[in-house]
């Protein structure tokens, strides 16, 4: 690996550093931008909405972009939906986000799915990890740590719901359609970092 780049492995160009850098700030604005824009749309508590399409952009940015996604994903949950909670439960609130894009991503990479959902058994890893278990602890976890709301169990039952309704919606047509360009464009992160 040269100085200040990134091997991205096989017979891909190598991209420098500045280059993920780069993404991380431009997806790290539209999750912020996209989380904000559903609280302040639909919001059902503090800094809760009913209906957090995010969700289902920051998952395919984690898998496209690794953990550079990911980070994203908890910046843009801070910035964007934590914005109006204090600045110490938001600290610990917003990694209900990053949980909701680390499990697939760690998932798709240790079971060796392919991100564009070529086969059932793709599918299928999607489904479960980037669908149900990761929305299912988002969900469990943002409800749990928000500030007290009398009604915490229908937040639960809300928050996983509609994430499973976005994520179902929008998730697989990202990833099916927009996969093969990200990986044309040698910018996709096979592992984690590179």
């Amino acid at each position: 690996m040269q100085r200040g780049k990134m091997n991205i492995g096989g017979n891909q160009k190598q991209k420098p550093l500045y280059s993920y850098i780069i993404i991380l700030i431009i997806i790290t604005i539209i999750n912020s931008g996209l989380s904000r824009f559903a609280v302040i749309t639909w919001q059902i508590a503090p800094e809760v909405a009913v209906l957090y399409f995010a969700v289902a952009f920051m998952i395919a940015f984690a898998l496209w972009f690794g953990m550079w996604g990911a980070i994203a994903a908890y910046i843009g949950c801070f910035i964007g939906a934590g914005a109006g909670l204090p600045p110490d439960v938001n600290l610990y609130w917003s990694l209900a986000d990053l949980w909701q894009v680390l499990i697939p991503l760690a998932a798709f990479r240790t079971l060796g799915a392919d991100i564009g959902l070529k086969t059932k058994r793709d599918f299928l890893i999607f489904l479960v990890f980037g669908l149900v278990l990761n929305n299912l602890v988002g969900a469990g976890w943002g409800s749990i740590t928000i500030p007290p709301v009398s009604w915490k169990q229908d937040m639960f039952i809300s928050w996983f719901i509609t994430n499973l309704i976005v994520t179902i919606v929008i998730t697989p047509l990202l990833l099916r359609y927009i996969t093969p360009y990200i990986k044309r464009s040698g910018l996709y992160v096979r592992n984690y970092w590179i």
